[in-house]
């Protein structure tokens, strides 16, 4: 089995190299197109204003200077050699990638990529109780896991226009006793947020960032599962269709265009 590699937060980042451990008690077969920088937050952002540039780091490895979507579409049609990857997998992101948090994902968008490619794709973050530089996320617990789950989930199979999205709750191995199929949640607070500052020439600029504020979600949605110390899986599609308010819509301004 020949599986890509790649993640949002960067060609250095810690799990990328747990996403390596995983991949490699798969296969040999391990090829890593990573961003040379970290891409948090850019959903599918494809570079079209910037040449895009590739720096190769080792034996099968490269840096793009893009977003993740940019480096599965170069690693699946450029930079990998002879016959294209069985499997993408995208991550380990640090930090959770649930709820609404799955649209602005590079980690999500980067499995987004490969299943657009005809490639099964699976996104794995590591959930983190706090975003500071100190915090150390469970590494172990995602490369614990990380295979078993891969192996489970090829072995059972997704539709072609599905990717799989996992995430291990912040708990060591060993205090982690379940696996739950999940829905995406949605949160009942708004947790993004930012900080107007001023520079030192007196202009105005903001950081953008997240509150942290916890919700109360509902049992069987990926935000309940990794709260309850769960490892979530949810698959994900890019349809965003409505369907019931197409049904509805359709009997009410379907037809001849409505006049001035």
């Amino acid at each position: 089995m020949r599986i890509l590699l790649t993640n949002d937060d960067g060609i250095h980042a810690e799990g990328l190299k747990s996403l390596e451990t995983i991949a490699r008690a798969l296969t040999d077969d391990v090829w890593i197109v990573a961003p040379e920088y970290e891409q948090s937050g850019a959903s599918r952002a494809l570079t079209l204003a910037d040449p895009i540039r590739v720096r190769k780091e080792g034996d099968r490895k490269w840096a793009v200077a893009g977003t993740p979507t940019d480096c599965v579409m170069l690693g699946v049609r450029e930079l990998i050699e002879g016959v294209g990857p069985d499997l993408v997998l995208s991550g380990v992101n640090r930090g959770q990638n649930i709820a609404e948090d799955v649209t602005l994902s590079g980690t999500v968008a980067g499995a987004i990529e490969g299943m657009a490619l005809g490639i099964p794709s699976i996104a794995l973050s590591q959930s983190m109780l706090a975003f500071h530089d100190e915090v150390v996320p469970y590494w172990e617990t995602a490369e614990h896991f990380g295979p078993g789950i891969v192996r489970r989930l090829l072995e059972v199979g997704w539709p072609v226009d599905v990717v799989m999205n996992v995430n291990f709750p912040s708990r060591p191995p060993g205090e982690v006793t379940e696996v739950e199929v999940t829905r995406q949640g949605f949160r009942d607070t708004h947790i993004r947020t930012f900080d107007k500052r001023t520079d030192l020439r007196g202009r105005d600029y903001y950081w953008m960032g997240f509150s942290g504020k916890l919700s109360k979600p509902e049992d069987g949605t990926d935000l309940k599962a990794i709260y309850d110390g769960k490892i979530s899986i949810t698959p994900l599609h890019i349809d965003l269709t409505h369907r019931e308010s197409v049904n509805k819509l359709k009997g009410l301004i379907g037809g001849v265009p409505p006049k001035n």
